[in-house]
């Protein structure tokens, strides 16, 4: 009968363990393993026991910590200094047993209480720190920068890597300070009631303690008013003129904060005095001070006073009043966005651009203008190139390689797969994870290409035919942009007709990424990890099988370093061994002092932040999916001290083969966002900088913005040397002619090679000289009736004309524009590239090629056409 009652609760206590062991395996051991060999297999065993063991101890030691304060202090209090029995309950036996039967309950009871609470508020406030505990690696590894902020003169290292910290250890301090105050004075008062015998006093150890405790919450309270001082540098109450603090922080508020420091101390003071002092008993001090500090609180929220502060002392002399601050929040910023080293060039132009077309007018420069833009271009790669139902192309970049005897702008494409393009009834288990696994070879183009012919290919077809001398060793690409799933290879499947590969190809995988699955256990344990149970019951997975995860490489990157933030256009590099990813990583901080704020919404996500660097470049072999990481910036304090925690992970950037050192660039997302500060922030004295008469915007056409974009170009800076670099033309606020043509690029002007060295040149226009903006080319344009007219036409016969990314350059002492035109058909989704429209000063000609388009430039000028008449080659109206 005894075991029939003891069945339920046995069959609760089975059930939960179960419960218990499947959650501790599913979610604990299957994760830590699997991860373990997947940061096994790509050789960042030690980086991931490293990470652990910093997360873990870290957390660890700081609940250890609180569990002993809170332990310590509740302990003293229930077993030393709260029993105050009066000397003749201690001279009298009986009653003296009686009282230490009394406290003996309470003691042993009241620890039997306080450990576990002591455990679960240790717990509870350790889990802040646990969150945040890449920020106290920064803290721990983090060095000085050299610069000192113009406020308080702390070296700007202080608040990105110390200020974070002490913030999150000052809340949690003075929580845990309060806490144990008023428990222990709750102990005490409990003592002081249910054990019996005791004095009506508080004993003088108690009144000890309590004062201590009291002290360190005053402690705690001050350090967070010394800490606001700070939250001054990111104020934005003087936006939209500038950010950081004014005149009103800096003079009202800071003195502000002072007074409230001085005024709580004051009422801790006469506290402390009031409770210890057994005469002279006064609530007199305790009033005032209290009064004191809550006047001064409100006089700090209050807009009254600043209001009338502002109205009355800073408008009417506002360049006088907030100088030094405008000052300060110039030099922050552009040394916060590395826009410090930026070069100016005052461009001169002329207005007689026949000299500089002639000399303009060569092969070398009509070979990388690029006239294939990529939005226009990914669709003819799909039509033409795709060439099997499940290869597509994410993306199409922009790159330079020696080809003909000098560097040549070059647009290219991974060919992956793309399980979800092939009919549902094929996209089965075995067909997405063991036969479809990987993409096939690349396309190349020229940027550069004459109108009304086919694409020029100097890389196509899945037997990667190239008429230039471009071929891959290995060129199957299992890792890419795509949503890969996992994939098991080499495997027994027979694999037949797909990309170039004979039967059996998936056995020829060499890569050395990939977990091995040697046995049916690692089987099993894939198969609950992944929810999928054909993985045990496969046949076709053999002992040398490998399961490769986290196929796309920016889950890959994200997973191995979640502390760097990813570029959006990651970009492919062919050389004659595999093809490789190269991947900018920034590291990003949103306590640079008295920094605005970026506004945007850049890299991988939203991320509030008022400093950057271009810290990393990330190389991912898209066949074996290897990563390794270059420091690209040594200069940033950021990625410094995760060097510092991680060795070994980040490699020195001469490390990098030459072979990708020469196709680094430029990070796009980056100079974008650069160019947008510095469109206000070049205006670099207060006067100006309030003036805001010399703001730019974006360069404009039909509305949109002129982005920036890649071009190779030799501008006469490194012997004749070509550049790859981005080209951004921006224009006053409001207005459409050109102000300037930013250039960034990576040539070392010094040594003239490889060399990565990023630096942006701006070429600014004088003010008295107009110079067409691309909307006002655009006009020109749109306003010339034989190319309107052309327009009207094509669109008549089955077709629809687009225009492409107008190009802008500088060429001698001119500015060129060049805008594709493409024809779209109606019914294949397939664009031709129909003429080319070059345009210098207010000169417009439309033709086939760049060179047919010059000459005919170079005439017009020649017999000083002028104003806005513009040419088109006899054959156009063909």
């Amino acid at each position: 009968m005894r075991n029939w009652k003891l069945l339920p609760a046995i069959t609760v206590a089975t059930l939960a363990a179960a419960i218990v062991l499947y959650v501790a395996f599913y979610f604990v051991f299957l994760d830590f393993f699997v991860d373990l060999w997947w940061f096994r297999s790509l050789e960042f065993e030690a980086y991931f026991w490293l990470k652990l063991l910093y997360r873990f101890i870290f957390s660890g030691a700081v609940t250890a910590f609180f569990f002993a304060v809170f332990l310590f202090h509740f302990w003293i209090a229930s077993r030393y200094l709260g029993l105050n029995p009066p000397d003749e309950i201690l001279m009298d036996d009986s009653k003296r047993r009686r009282f230490q039967r009394f406290a003996d309950v309470f003691m042993s009871g009241s620890a039997r209480v306080y450990t576990p609470i002591s455990l679960l508020l240790a717990v509870v406030i350790a889990v802040p720190f646990y969150l945040q505990w890449e920020q106290a690696l920064l803290f721990f590894f983090g060095s000085a920068s050299g610069i000192v902020d113009p406020v308080y003169g702390n070296d700007v290292s202080f608040y990105m890597f110390s200020y974070p910290i002490y913030m999150l250890i000052q809340k949690e301090l003075l929580t845990t300070a309060v806490i144990v105050f008023l428990a222990t004075g709750v102990l005490y008062w409990m003592e002081h009631v249910f054990v019996p015998n005791q004095s009506k006093e508080f004993p003088l150890g108690a009144k000890i303690h309590l004062t201590v405790l009291f002290a360190f919450v005053v402690l705690f309270v001050i350090w967070g008013f010394l800490l606001e001082r700070f939250a001054l540098l990111y104020s934005a109450g003087n936006e939209p003129v500038f950010f950081g603090p004014g005149f009103v922080e800096l003079r009202y508020k800071l003195p502000m904060i002072w007074l409230e420091v001085l005024f709580f101390l004051a009422i801790a003071i006469s506290v402390v005095f009031y409770a210890l002092s057994e005469r002279h008993r006064s609530k007199t001090p305790v009033i005032v001070a209290s009064l004191g500090f809550l006047a001064v609180w409100g006089l700090q929220g209050s807009h009254t006073l600043p209001e009338l502060i502002e109205k009355f002392i800073v408008k009417p002399n506002f360049t006088r009043t907030e100088g030094d601050s405008i000052r300060h929040n110039i030099d922050a910023t552009m040394a916060a966005f590395d826009l410090n080293n930026i070069k100016t060039v005052d461009f001169q132009v002329n207005l007689d651009a026949t000299k500089d077309i002639e000399a303009w007018s060569t092969k070398k420069h009509f070979e990388n203008i690029p006239v294939w833009d990529r939005e226009f271009l990914i669709d003819s790669y799909m039509q033409l190139q795709g060439i099997r139902p499940y290869y597509g192309f994410p993306t199409v970049d922009e790159d330079r390689y020696f080809i003909n005897g000098h560097h040549q702008q070059v647009n290219l494409a991974a060919r992956e797969v793309n399980i979800d393009k092939l009919p549902k009834e094929a996209q089965n288990w075995e067909n997405t994870h063991l036969r479809y696994t990987h993409g096939y070879g690349a396309v190349i183009s020229p940027a550069a290409q004459d109108a009304g012919i086919p694409i020029v290919w100097y890389l196509r077809d899945l037997n990667m035919t190239s008429d230039v001398g471009f071929s891959v060793k290995y060129p199957d690409i299992y890792y890419g942009l795509e949503k890969y799933r996992y994939a098991i290879v080499p495997n027994n499947l027979a694999v037949t007709d797909i990309s170039s590969s004979a039967a059996g190809d998936s056995l020829d995988y060499q890569g050395n990424s990939g977990i091995p699955i040697p046995s049916l256990f690692r089987k099993m344990l894939f198969a609950f990890y992944l929810k999928d149970e054909k993985i045990f019951f496969s046949p076709n997975i053999s002992a040398q099988s490998k399961l490769l995860l986290r196929r796309n490489i920016d889950e890959r990157i994200t997973a191995l370093t979640p502390f760097l933030h990813l570029d959006k256009d990651p970009y492919l590099v062919v050389n004659k061994e595999r093809f490789y990813w190269i991947q900018d990583a920034y590291t990003l901080s949103n306590y640079y002092p008295v920094s605005k704020p970026a506004a945007d919404d850049y890299l991988d996500g939203q991320h509030k932040f008022n400093y950057i660097r271009n810290s990393v470049k990330i190389v991912v072999d898209a066949y074996d999916g290897s990563v390794d990481y270059y420091i690209s910036d040594p200069k940033d304090p950021i990625i410094n001290a995760y060097n510092r925690a991680y060795p070994g992970v980040f490699k020195n950037l001469r490390e990098m083969p030459d072979e990708l050192m020469q196709h680094l660039r430029y990070p796009r997302d980056l100079y974008y966002m650069q160019m947008k500060i510095y469109a206000k922030y070049h205006q670099n004295s207060p006067e100006l900088f309030y003036e805001q008469a010399e703001t730019w915007q974006f360069a404009s056409v039909d509305g949109q913005p002129v982005l920036p974009y890649f071009i190779t170009m030799d501008f006469d800076r490194c012997n004749d040397m070509e550049e790859f670099v981005m080209i951004n033309p921006m224009t006053p606020v409001h207005r459409d002619n050109l102000s300037m043509v930013g250039i960034a690029g990576t040539l070392d002007e010094n040594s003239c090679d490889h060399s990565y060295k990023p630096g942006i040149t701006i070429f600014k226009f004088p003010k008295a000289v107009q110079v067409n903006g691309p909307s006002q080319v655009n006009a020109l344009i749109d306003q010339n009736p034989e190319i309107a007219s052309q327009f009207t036409l094509w669109n008549q016969q089955g077709s629809e004309v687009k225009k492409g990314r107008m190009v802008i350059l500088t060429m001698g002492n001119s500015i060129l524009y060049v805008q594709p035109i493409y024809m779209l058909a109606t019914k294949t989704k397939m664009p031709e590239l129909a003429r080319v429209i070059v345009s210098v000063g207010n000169q417009v000609v439309m033709d086939k090629t760049l060179q047919a388009a010059f000459s005919r430039l170079k005439d017009l000028f020649i017999k000083g056409a002028a104003g806005s008449v513009s040419g088109i080659s006899a054959a156009e109206g063909k």
